[in-house]
C-alpha cells in the first residue's frame, strides 16, 4: 500500500509537472533570495500529490518544499519536491522531476523520482535496489576519481566561505576532471545511481531536494555521506553520493586534503 501510494502520487504530481511545461504563460514568482523561483506548477503539483497522499494515509507527517511541515504524531513522513529542477522548468528545459522520499521512524525506506519529459522513473526500496523504469540500476565501477565524470550544483545563494562550491569546482576542473551542472539535485542522484556520472557533491541541500536521491544510490550500490564521511542525513546541507570506489579520493579532493 505504501508503495502503490507513492508511486500514484509521484505519477500524479507528474501529470501536472508535464501538463504545464509547455505552457507560455506560466505564473512565476520568487521566494526568499535570487532566482529562487515558484511557479503555479508547483503549488498545483504539491497540491495534487499532498491530496493523493492524505486519500490513503490521512494521518501522516508531510514536510513538502512549498507547504513546509504538516506535522503529525505519525511515525511515517512523506518528503516532497513537486518540481526539482524549477528554474530549469520555468525555462522550458526538460531536465526537471518530482521527487518524493518516505521515512518510517526516521529512515528513509521509500523513493520515487519521476521525470515525465524524458520518461524516466526511478524508484528505491530499502534492501530491495533501485529500478529505472522496473528494470534494476547499478552505479558505476569507476575507480579513480581523475577519469571520472562528476556533476554538482550552486546555490543560489551563494556561501562565501572556505572551501566553498567555487573552490571545489575550481580543483576538479583545474585538473581537467569533468563537472557537469544539470539543476536538479534529484536527477543527478539518480544517474549516479544509474552509473551515468560517477560522483554527486553539492554545499547546500534541503531535505526535499535529497530525500528519494540519496537513497537510490545506496540501493543502486553506491554510497552517501556528508563531506566528513559520515552518514548522510538529508536534514544537514553536504551531501556527497558516489558509486562507492572512488568516494574517499572524492572527500580528499573536496576537503583539499590532496
Amino acid at each position: 500500500m505504501l508503495q502503490e501510494t507513492l508511486i500514484k502520487a509521484t505519477r500524479a504530481g507528474a501529470a501536472v509537472l508535464e501538463k504545464f511545461f509547455s505552457n507560455k504563460d506560466l505564473i512565476i514568482s520568487n521566494k526568499e533570495g535570487i532566482n529562487n523561483l515558484v511557479t503555479e506548477a508547483d503549488h498545483a503539483a504539491e497540491k495534487t500529490i499532498i491530496e493523493t497522499i492524505r486519500e490513503a494515509f490521512p494521518d501522516h507527517y508531510l514536510l513538502t518544499e512549498e507547504s513546509g511541515e504538516l506535522p503529525s504524531g505519525s511515525n511515517y513522513k512523506w518528503i516532497i519536491d513537486p518540481i526539482d529542477g524549477t528554474v530549469n522548468f520555468a525555462h522550458g528545459i526538460p531536465i526537471c522531476c518530482v521527487s518524493i522520499g518516505l521515512e518510517k521512524d526516521g529512515q528513509m525506506i521509500m523513493g520515487a523520482v519521476y521525470n515525465p519529459l524524458f520518461n524516466e522513473f526511478y524508484l528505491a526500496e530499502r534492501g530491495k535496489g533501485a529500478t529505472l523504469n522496473g528494470k534494476p540500476i547499478h552505479v558505476s565501477s569507476m575507480d579513480e576519481v581523475i577519469k571520472s565524470c562528476l556533476v554538482t550544483g550552486f546555490p543560489y545563494t551563494y556561501l562565501d566561505l572556505p572551501n566553498g562550491p567555487l573552490q571545489c569546482f575550481e580543483r576538479f576542473i583545474r585538473k581537467g576532471v569533468p563537472v557537469r551542472r544539470l539543476g536538479s539535485a534529484a536527477i543527478d542522484l539518480c544517474w549516479v545511481a544509474a552509473g551515468r556520472f560517477d560522483g554527486f557533491y553539492e554545499h547546500k541541500l534541503q531535505a526535499w531536494d535529497s530525500a528519494a536521491g540519496f537513497l537510490m544510490v545506496e540501493e543502486a550500490g553506491g554510497k552517501v555521506t556528508d563531506f566528513t564521511g559520515k552518514h548522510y542525513s538529508p536534514y544537514q546541507p553536504h551531501l556527497l553520493a558516489t558509486n562507492g570506489k572512488i568516494h574517499d579520493e572524492m572527500l580528499d579532493w573536496i576537503n583539499d586534503r590532496l
